[in-house]
């Protein structure tokens, strides 16, 4: 079996390492273009499927943190917003929930450098490794 089509198993060893596999596997997925590979890995989930709240509950939840002013908070609910809309593929909502994360906390997403790019690799990622 080549090393293209294996596919990645859940292992019963450090979540460090397999982590790291996981992201030497996106890093290849990236190439050479190291700065869209930082803002995946700095912002998409790798198995987005163990998450919670949908995307719409994590936008609700940012505004409520917004209204009553818990910046930290909200900033944080419109990032999991965020990487849930790369897992979703939708370029106008990851750019519109890191946006405004950005706007509230003051931190910068090197994702909105190249959303299109960014997303389209992901979507290359999560087709290859996780299970339908």
């Amino acid at each position: 079996m080549s090393k293209q089509s294996k596919k990645i198993k859940p292992k019963t060893g450090n979540p460090v390492v397999q982590r790291a596999e996981l992201l030497s596997e996106l890093q290849q997925l990236a190439g050479d273009d190291r700065e869209t590979y930082e803002a995946l890995s700095a912002t998409m989930f790798l198995n987005p499927k163990n998450i919670e709240p949908s995307t719409e509950e994590a936008v609700e939840n940012a505004e409520k943190a917004k209204d009553a002013g818990d910046k930290a908070k909200a900033g944080m609910w419109y990032a999991v917003a965020g990487g849930l809309s790369i897992y979703e593929g939708n370029v106008k909502k990851v750019v519109e929930y890191y946006s405004e994360a950005e706007k509230i906390i003051g931190k910068r997403y090197k994702i909105l450098k190249n959303p299109e790019k960014a997303v389209t690799i992901a979507q290359e990622y999560y087709k290859k490794f996780l299970p339908t």
